[in-house]
């Protein structure tokens, strides 16, 4: 067989800002480089080659060794998905796995603000939308590459290729590398569409992370890893309480300088625990103007407010969802009940952090974050400098959870780096990452329902949830929905078979405390609220829980992938069989993030009285499975998070001052306290849902089932377990 090598020099480095496609497809000399454009619409995402227009959110790089680069939008925050990407990549051009890379892409400057596109943006990692937005784009864009690299042969060497495996092309006896025609490529124009291929050597498979070997030899670069020359390593204070800004500080503490940051006090030092003990000396030197109205950021004012605007005749009420006349009569077979759920904190294990390095001519940024495609802008209005003279380097994150969508602390280590003129290094405090958070919004929600005269389905219900809106405070409105972000996500457009209904939306307004997007968003809240009706609603028509909701999603008019998901869990846990006596079990639904979801868990009381979590089950419909061995262990994680979060998390304030500041007073699951946890992923072709944001919202609902039924008392309430410390349990 006759084996053409290449003899092409090695790539440059792409950045990917300001660049035509012709400079991209030569890449030196070297590398077939495909860029393109991730266009929102999930199924019907395309993929777009981009000649000269600079908004290249990622690109596929063919180089000299035969090396394929995955370089996606996408962060990489521990989920796998530089792998799962890397996986359709791989299909497309039936590649060898160890020839696979993946990094993440620079950041580019012509993105739009995402708000209200259903699935973000292209450099923004959020709502599980990576999978969902990058399958269709990756797919096209790869197989565009590959139809190419068979044309760039047939020019080269005459006669007509196929693909081979391995990054190889093939006509009869004769091999070529992808690496042989990637200059002859680079002179072609690219097609706009080519076929996808129909193999599954890679997707629908359980393939090695391409992120672990690095993680596990230390090599890995986190943003706290982060190495400057000539650098100082910053941290900063904030007000006491929330939405303070500086009013008076002075220009030198402990012998350092203090830069003034408008919301905080930054300081420089040699290391990061020198400038924490600088910064905390600090603070006593500064003062603050804070808002004036110091119950819009207390827990205890703010619901005493919910309570009466869930009753008052005169709240702002938006109609999320209406059918019929809903009517709840007083009958035996009916609810009315009220549940609540507090502000939480992300608590991330890598607070925040960015090291940022501005001189008279450039920006360049090192940050672990969700949203790349804010940061150019954000370090230009600081900076005073062009957009394309900013660079951004997406570093691993350690946990993001929707906290490092934000961008507060990039501007902190911009701002400091621009006052100091050198390079700087910022790592908060964990007591500042803390009390400084964009909180999950508190929400309180009412449920009244009835189901009918047989109990076999739900004929009415009245549903309002009063909580802080995150968009009326961020002044990021669209249309006449005051919460597009999701105040009522998880409980519209419910799969159940309902009668009347109406959903309701009541803004909890004033509210200072920090609102951000916390992991699965208001699924995190409503989930707890609807599932945990329905169970009370079973309970009240007689009913098993597992068959009542089948019964609302079978049948003519029923959701077919809804009913297939309940009855793999119903399988997966041998339902009508009890668990071991001393332990009840309990289950929750969801419909959302594009997947369909079913969880069971089985729980005990311990001598103490408390809730010990002996075994999860989860059965998911995610569509198509691209790596079934991430999905797994994406909800073995969404598990542990949801049972921190239901048991003992919430963050409570007053008059402005968040009162907790660690993680002595915020307690976590202990690695001897996870529970067994048993997963199925039903087999799907639809187009692909999202898995990170789904294994928490089920978790609250389906123990708070399982108590009740164990006990006999039904918790409405959480946390479970409020004020617990890490020295209980």
């Amino acid at each position: 067989m006759k084996d053409i090598r290449e003899t092409e020099t090695s790539s440059g480095d792409e950045k990917g800002e300001g660049i035509s496609r012709r400079d991209l497809l030569t890449a030196g000399g070297a590398a077939l480089v495909v860029p393109f454009v991730f266009t929102p619409g999930g199924e019907g995402a395309k993929a777009a080659i981009v000649p000269g227009s600079g908004a290249v959110g990622a690109y596929i790089k063919i180089d000299t060794t035969n090396t394929v680069t995955v370089v996606i939008g996408a962060t990489e925050m521990g989920q796998g998905i530089l792998t799962g990407l890397s996986q359709l990549v791989a299909e497309e051009l039936n590649l060898n796995w160890p020839q696979v890379r993946a990094e993440h892409a620079p950041a580019s400057t012509l993105w739009p603000n995402p708000y209200g596109n259903p699935l973000f943006g292209a450099q923004l990692t959020g709502g599980s939308t990576s999978t969902r937005g990058w399958y269709a784009p990756l797919r096209q864009a790869a197989a565009i590459a590959r139809d190419t690299l068979i044309a760039a042969a047939g020019k080269q060497f005459g006669g007509v290729w196929t693909l081979g495996q391995g990054g190889a092309l093939r006509k009869g006896t004769s091999r070529v590398l992808f690496s042989s025609v990637v200059v002859t490529a680079s002179g072609l124009t690219p097609p706009t569409t080519a076929a996808l291929a129909t193999t599954t050597r890679f997707i629908g498979k359980s393939m090695p992370r391409l992120d672990v070997p690095s993680k596990t030899d230390g090599s890995a670069v986190f943003g706290m890893d982060v190495k400057v020359p000539g650098m100082k390593f910053g941290s900063t204070i904030h007000a006491p309480v929330q939405g303070g800004k500086v009013k008076t500080m002075p220009a030198t503490s402990g012998g350092a300088r203090l830069y003034n940051l408008g919301t905080a006090v930054g300081v420089l030092a040699d290391d990061t625990w020198t400038a924490i003990q600088l910064a905390r000396g600090a603070a006593s030197q500064i003062t603050w103007d804070v808002p004036t109205d110091p119950n819009a950021a207390d827990s205890a004012a703010l619901a005493a407010h919910a309570q009466q605007l869930m009753t008052s005749p005169t709240a702002s009420v938006f109609v999320a969802e209406v059918v019929g006349s809903p009517r709840i009569p007083p009958a035996a077979r009916s609810i009315d009940v009220t549940y609540s759920l507090p502000f939480m904190a992300h608590a991330t294990m890598e607070v925040m952090n960015c090291t940022a390095n501005v001189t008279p001519t450039s920006c360049e940024i090192w940050a672990p974050t969700q949203g790349q495609q804010f940061i150019p802008g954000l370090a230009a209005s600081i900076t005073g400098l062009p957009a394309d003279a900013v660079t951004v380097h997406t570093t691993l994150l350690g946990g993001g959870l929707g906290r490092k969508f934000e961008t507060d602390y990039v501007a902190e280590a911009v701002n400091l780096s621009k006052q100091a003129g050198v390079p700087v290094k910022l790592i908060w405090s964990r007591e500042e990452d803390f009390k400084n958070d964009y909180y999950r919004p508190s929400a309180l929600i009412r449920v009244q329902a009835a189901v009918g005269s047989a109990g076999l389905g739900i004929t009415n219900m009245i549903y309002r949830n009063v909580s802080p809106s995150i968009n009326i405070q961020r002044g990021t409105l669209s249309g006449n929905n005051p919460e597009d972000t999701g105040a009522v996500a998880g409980a519209v457009g419910l799969p159940y078979r309902m009668g009347a209904r109406r959903i309701e939306y009541v803004p909890l307004l004033p509210c200072d405390v920090r609102l951000g997007y916390w992991r699965s968003v208001g699924e995190s809240y409503n989930t707890f609220a609807v599932e945990s009706a329905i169970d009370e609603l079973a309970l009240v028509a007689g009913r098993d829980p597992m068959e009542f909701r089948k019964g609302l999603v079978g049948g003519t008019g029923g959701s077919p992938r809804s009913l297939r998901v309940l009855k793999a869990l119903e399988t997966l846990t041998n339902w009508s069989v009890p668990p071991p006596a001393g332990q009840a079990r309990g289950m929750a639904f969801l419909s959302g993030f594009g997947s369909f979801i079913a969880m069971a868990a089985d729980v005990a009381q311990s001598t103490a009285g408390q809730m010990v979590v002996k075994k999860v089950y989860c059965a998911i419909d995610c569509g198509v499975a691209v790596n079934p061995g991430a999905i797994e262990t994406q909800i073995q994680g969404g598990i542990a998070h949801g049972i921190s979060a239901t048991l003992w998390g919430g963050m409570n304030f007053v008059k402005g001052k968040p009162q907790v500041q660690n993680f002595n007073h915020y307690r976590m699951l202990k690695l001897n306290e996870m529970p067994q946890v048993a997963v199925t992923v039903v087999p799907s072709s639809f187009a692909p849902g999202g898995v990170g944001e789904t294994g928490v919202p089920c978790v609250a609902p389906a123990l708070a089932n399982a108590w009740a039924k164990l006990t006999g008392t039904r918790v409405r309430n959480l946390p479970f377990y409020p004020g617990a410390t890490m020295g209980d349990g």
